[in-house]
């Protein structure tokens, strides 16, 4: 087993580590270019060891950075480290080179700018308040530069004007910055979520252009299916040993075509705004669960909370509830559970089973399509949680699938009273 890092950098999103690398690279060959030009174009004397010292630091920090392994991004703690450490190694330069005289202390802006793109309010504080401190230091004590043997000295109002604007800059780039980033987070999250939102109807259509597909397709097989049956029915006499049989296949045969018979009203786009029949949660379900039950397994349904709200009779709700009523019911050992709850804002309907419940390594993805559920097979290709999903979510429900403590699959689905409630037909 591999071992953990004391320092984990990688996480979902954040700024990319290569980009941080590559920018610090460009700064150290711009600060060493300011270091010979001034030495020895300007003439000034610099302290050359330290000045040194400070960008070796820098350069010996990327190279383990980029030998480290590949880390595709950065969390909020390591950026900020980062990006501290940049501020006082650009603070320590500018204690060497004069302080806030030296025209570079403008830099100390850089990383307050950066942090404000790509941070939080509260790391992009503190960094604010190392870069304020920083200046506050320079302000107070720095070296001198010395041009041919005698010091520039800059009048008091100089560095307090310098002072005050990196001050003032680096409240108002943390400010702007992170606020203009804010909006552009806003419009990208709103964006990415509509073409998810769309990507899933898209998908939901082309379920549904299967499903009459199927229905059309097999539609005339089983009709020969069902005739072969029925003759059978009439060959064989009641003590025959394959008359139970017989007449087995007849009623799945019947049953089939009852099914594409469904299928093919709700693709049908005549009947999609047709009046609709509102129910109590508890009829509506037991309406539902009469076409799957099955033998050995108890279905219970309870009913709790005042002014209960109807449900819709619509293809989507009743739909996605058979999907997931089905399977719960496939899996279940002994009994399901379907409780209704009246809640002052919502309504809460929660179903819950003895199976094995939900595999751990899979429940963050339940949803997608031609992913496999609960069948150790793989037969199922999570095509019914999917469905169940997009249709509930157009009711307005909100779907949350887990497992129960002591074994299980659970699922919570929750409308809004508001979405339910029309026209004061909440029941008593």
């Amino acid at each position: 087993m591999p071992h953990s890092r004391p320092f984990e950098l990688a996480t979902v999103g954040g700024v990319r580590l290569r980009t941080l690398i590559l920018v610090r690279w460009i700064a150290i060959a711009g600060q060493l270019a300011g270091v010979v030009a001034t030495e020895a174009g300007l003439g000034l004397d610099l302290p050359l060891a330290p000045l040194l010292t400070a960008i070796g630091a820098s350069a010996v920090l990327n190279l383990a950075l980029s030998l480290w392994r590949p880390i595709p991004r950065l969390n909020e703690g390591a950026t900020t480290v980062l990006l501290a450490w940049d501020t006082v190694q650009l603070a320590v330069l500018l204690y060497f080179t004069g302080g806030l005289g030296n025209p570079f202390a403008l830099m100390l802006l850089a990383p307050v700018c950066v942090a404000a793109t790509v941070l939080s309010r509260v790391h992009t504080a503190g960094l604010c308040l190392l870069a304020v401190a920083a200046a506050s230091l320079l302000a107070l004590r720095a070296l001198p530069l010395a041009w041919e043997g005698a010091a520039i000295d800059f009048h008091g109002g100089h560095l307090f004007g310098t002072w005050a604007a990196l001050v003032i800059g680096s409240i108002f780039f943390a400010v702007y910055a992170g606020w203009i980033a804010a909006e552009t987070r806003r419009a990208t999250q709103a964006l990415s979520a509509t073409q998810d939102a769309l990507a899933r109807e898209q998908r939901l259509a082309a379920v549904g252009a299967l499903a009459a597909a199927t229905a059309h397709e097999l539609g005339t097989p089983l009709g020969t299916i069902h005739l072969v049956a029925n003759e059978l029915a009439a060959e064989v006499t009641p003590d025959d040993p394959l008359a139970e049989d017989v007449a087995l296949l007849a009623r799945e045969v019947a049953r089939c075509r009852d099914i594409l018979k469904q299928l093919s009203a709700r693709t049908d786009p005549e009947d999609a705004h047709a009046p609709l029949e509102r129910m109590t949660p508890a009829a509506l379900v037991e309406s539902v669960v009469q076409r799957y039950r099955r033998p050995g397994v108890e279905v219970a349904i309870a009913s709790f909370g005042e002014r209960m709200p109807v449900l819709p009779g619509t293809p989507e709700v009743l739909h996605g509830l058979a999907n997931v009523l089905q399977n719960a019911i496939q899996f279940a050992r002994s009994r399901v559970d379907v409780r209704m709850t009246a809640l002052p804002d919502a309504l809460e309907m929660t179903i819950v089973d003895d199976g094995p419940g939900f595999p751990s390594a899979i429940l963050d993805h339940l949803g997608e399509p031609y992913l496999s559920t609960r069948a150790k097979d793989g037969s199922h290709m999570g095509l019914g949680i999917f469905i169940a999903i997009t249709l509930l979510e157009r009711s307005g429900a909100v779907l949350d699938f887990g497992n129960r403590a002591d074994g299980g699959a659970r699922v919570r689905i929750r409308w809004p009273r508001a979405r339910l409630v029309k026209e004061g037909e909440d029941e008593a």
